[in-house]
């Protein structure tokens, strides 16, 4: 077991824990811990039981959910790796993840094999996205990809694009039409060689424009 990936699981069917924990204990170099309804039940198991290496976390859960759970991981257990393991492929939803501090993020049909990648990918090189989620992001996580310097308008809406803002909000913000932010957007895109509003978030997050 201490070779082991040590795994937590957040999340409160209990039909889909179950069914977790049998195909995490199947994987080779993986074990579960513990289980938890959500994430007050999994900070009062974390005090009493042993640390892990990731959680898998639910999004929507009673009590406290995935956001706040990952945020009190991020700031008491910093060590410790959060996957995000949704229903949810929207970019507000990711996007808070991100914020709150995950590691990777994978949807709840994904297959088996993809869980197993998932788990090690961020136990080795410290992220994992899926290509449908959030486009071609592995390789803007693991590179400094941009030396290009930004202008202070760029920078001003990079940071509005990290906030669960629309585009048409950020353009209120910012006191500009839809279709100048829209070219805002569609610059920096090809500025940073990203493809997503996700991918800009990572950027921003890598480069220290906004913390977390």
């Amino acid at each position: 077991m201490e070779n082991k990936i040590k795994v937590a699981l957040v999340d409160d069917h209990i039909l889909l824990r179950n069914g977790l924990r049998g195909l995490i204990d199947s994987f080779n170099n993986c074990t579960v811990l513990y289980e938890a309804n959500n994430g007050r039940d999994f900070i009062n198991k974390l005090k009493a039981e042993q640390i892990p290496d990731i959680v898998l976390m639910d999004i929507n859960m009673p009590e406290m959910d995935g956001y706040e759970t990952t945020l009190w991981v991020k700031n008491n257990h910093p060590e410790i790796k959060v996957l995000a393991l949704s229903m949810y492929d929207n970019e507000n939803a990711i996007i808070r993840m991100l914020r709150a501090g995950v590691k990777g993020y994978i949807l709840k049909d994904c297959d088996p094999s993809e869980l197993e990648y998932a788990i090690n990918s961020i136990m080795t090189s410290g992220f994992y996205y899926t290509e449908n989620v959030t486009g071609k992001l592995v390789s803007i996580v693991s590179k400094k990809d941009s030396d290009d310097e930004l202008n202070e308008r760029e920078i001003a809406f990079l940071k509005l694009v990290c906030s669960e803002l629309t585009y048409k909000e950020i353009a209120d913000k910012m006191y500009k039409g839809v279709r100048t932010i829209d070219g805002y957007r569609d610059a920096l895109f090809e500025k940073l060689n990203v493809k997503t509003r996700i991918g800009l978030v990572l950027y921003a997050i890598k480069n220290g424009i906004v913390s977390l």
